[in-house]
């Protein structure tokens, strides 16, 4: 069994903001601007879509940035209803290779709501996975049919613009059903550490180290590639993950 973390979810490279993080730990994930062709193709925005909580989602963005993502289209990904997640890019590559019982961790930087803390990153959901592979593969083996009614709610392929462009090198990755969850309360992993300049950087705490270990020595967690658990940690990271609510 392999199990890999995996950055999600706004930042300040992309919005100029984090989702929120409440006091009590619940939280509302705040997904990436949708810029497919530098406009988008969603019709959800952060202006008219509405949040666990039932706030619009843009209501958790500064006063001063609401004008400027209000009408920007939405990229939904993870979805949390039937556990997929896709991505085209090369850094995300690796993930066609889960398979069956694998898992993959999602965590999101979160932004203290109404009370005071420090910026940092948390776990937001796991996949036990189902099935991985590049979109091309799975349309030939599954066939657009099957391989709709199991991931068709994923933004890659809903659109159906954006899979036919990305077919080839799009990763999806699909998570078992009843062994899948988007916690309801986020799960702090970070710590501040610096680059070798000298900067600020989020890094994975000595706390999750004894979890997850170091990643063989890249402990950074700032917008970074997917991070592989070692396998001797591998026993130990599952028994934590399946603890969380």
């Amino acid at each position: 069994m392999r199990i890999v973390l995996l950055r999600v979810g706004a930042d300040y490279g992309t919005t100029q903001t984090y989702g929120p993080i409440f006091k009590d730990g619940r939280y509302e994930f705040l997904p990436i601007p949708d810029r497919f062709h530098g406009t988008g193709v969603s019709k959800q925005t952060y202006n008219n879509t509405t949040g666990h909580y039932g706030c619009k989602l843009i209501d958790y963005f500064p006063q001063n940035l609401r004008l400027k993502y209000g009408t920007q289209p939405i990229h939904y990904d993870p979805e949390f209803c039937s556990f997929t997640y896709g991505d085209p890019t090369t850094p995300k590559a690796g993930l066609r290779n889960l398979s069956f019982g694998d898992i993959l961790v999602f965590y999101a930087g979160l932004k203290a709501w109404n009370f005071k803390a420090s910026n940092a990153l948390y776990i937001i959901g796991y996949f036990r996975v189902r099935w991985s592979g590049i979109a091309s593969y799975m349309y030939n083996l599954l066939g657009w049919k099957k391989l709709k009614s199991y991931a068709g709610n994923n933004f890659h392929i809903y659109h159906k613009q954006v899979f036919k462009e990305q077919i080839e090198r799009l990763v999806i990755v699909k998570g078992h059903e009843t062994e899948s969850k988007q916690l309801e309360r986020a799960v702090k992993i970070s710590a501040m550490g610096k680059d070798r300049n000298g900067r600020p950087l989020f890094i994975l705490s000595s706390k999750m180290q004894k979890i997850f270990g170091n990643f063989d020595g890249h402990v950074s967690l700032q917008r970074s590639p997917p991070r592989w658990v070692l396998p001797r940690y591998s026993e130990l990271a599952e028994r934590f993950l399946l603890s969380l609510k």
